[in-house]
Formats: structure tokens, sequence, C-alpha cells
């Protein structure tokens, strides 16, 4: 029973796409075979056991009856997956990690697509802003999306990174600095245009810095559904 709901659960978060909730975008077509692997395992097992019992069943009829087996409690964190499914990381998990901004390594930048705005992954504004201290970024508008980390008065547009799954995740920060739609609460969704300031922030985890971003616009937006940077 537990191979069966376990394989289960595989099957449906990777078919109805919330596998992106735990682990990367090509993971996809693995969990699905791993699902099925599964779900023929539990099938033979379960064909087995059943065909056991028929034969020896006659020869059991003095048994106890009623009483209850703990290792069926098992099966309990099986059946929440399949039936409920976790959200993808956010604001709590993003407000106790340092921030991922070493993961952009420090090799040079070329400059940006034409386009005005032109937009880039926080990951990428974040390293330009402090690796190449901006250059690449002057005079452009930049529109990113996150969600909000709220850290005292100060308001954090926040992705988190992994690199095989949700276990390994961590985030990278960028600081609003001007106007945010009043209200906006943490693990809202924004997306925002701005430019480059180079007004930084220690982190408050790691003490690596966090870039700003000077906010001309910014309005709400539905959480995406693929909620991470790869």
């Amino acid at each position: 029973m537990v191979l069966l709901l376990i394989g289960g659960a595989l099957i449906r978060t990777a078919w109805t796409g919330t596998y992106v909730r735990y682990v990367k975008p090509g993971l996809q077509w693995y969990l699905i075979v791993a699902g099925a692997v599964l779900v023929l395992v539990a099938a033979v097992n379960l064909a087995r056991l059943f065909g056991t019992a028929a034969r020896t069943g006659h020869e059991e009829h003095g048994h106890e009856h009623g009483r209850f087996e703990p290792s069926w409690l098992v099966v309990a964190p099986a059946l929440v997956l399949l039936l409920v499914a976790p959200p993808a990381l956010g604001s709590y998990a993003a407000s106790h990690g340092g921030t991922a901004l070493a993961a952009a390594g420090t090799s040079d930048f070329p400059p940006l697509p034409d386009g005005d705005p032109v937009r880039v992954s926080l990951l990428e504004y974040a390293a330009r802003s402090v690796f190449d201290e901006g250059r690449t970024l002057q005079g452009r508008n930049v529109t990113m999306s996150g969600f909000i980390v709220i850290d005292g008065d100060r308001r954090y547009l926040t992705r988190m990174i992994i690199t095989c799954c949700a276990a390994d995740a961590r985030p990278v920060k960028v600081g609003l600095a001007g106007d945010v739609p009043p209200g906006t609460a943490a693990d809202t969704w924004l997306e925002v245009t701005g430019t480059y300031t180079p007004r930084t922030d220690p982190d408050p985890i790691d003490g690596e810095p966090i870039p700003y971003v000077a906010v001309g616009s910014a309005h709400a937006i539905p959480a995406p559904k693929q909620p991470y940077e790869t």
C-alpha cells in the first residue's frame, strides 16, 4: 500500500505540473517512470498477497479481530502527499537562508539584450550589480519578478534557486528602493520594473551583499508555474 500511494503521488505531481515545486523541470519523465515502477511493484505484491490469503483463509477463522496494526501509520505520510500538494518554498525559507549570490560566479558580463525594459532574472541582476558594479545595467530599465520577503522596513524581491530539488534551495534577494504597492505582504508575487542603484545591504544570514533596484513600477502577479530559478 505504501508503494502504491507513493507511486501514485509521484505520477500525480509529475502529470499535473506541481512537481516543479520540489524538483527541476527536466525531471518530469523520470518521476513518471519511477512512479509507474512503484505502482507496478505494488500491484504485483498485492496480487500475491491476496492470492495467498485466498488459499489459506479457511485455516484462519479463529484469529483475533479488531486489533490495530501500528505499521499502517506509515501509510499516512504517503496519503497526505497524494491528496495535498505542499506549496513551493516562500518567504519563511528565504528569510532563514543567506543569499545565493555566489552561485552566479564572477565572469565577464556581456551587454544586456536590446529592448526597453529588458527582462532579467533576479540572479542575473544581482550578479551584474555586485560583481560588475552595475556597469552593464547603467541607463537600462529592467523587469524582474519574485515574491516579497519582509525584514523590518525593508522589502526584498526574492526567488529561490535550486540545483536539483527544493532540499538544496537557496534564496537570491534584491532590495526594493522606492514605491512598493501599499499593503504588500510577505509571499506576494510582484513584477517590478526599475533601474540600477548602487545601494546594498549585508545579508543578516551570511553577510553577502544584497543589491537594490530603484523601483519605477510594481504590480502584483500570480505565482508562476515555475517558481524557482535554476
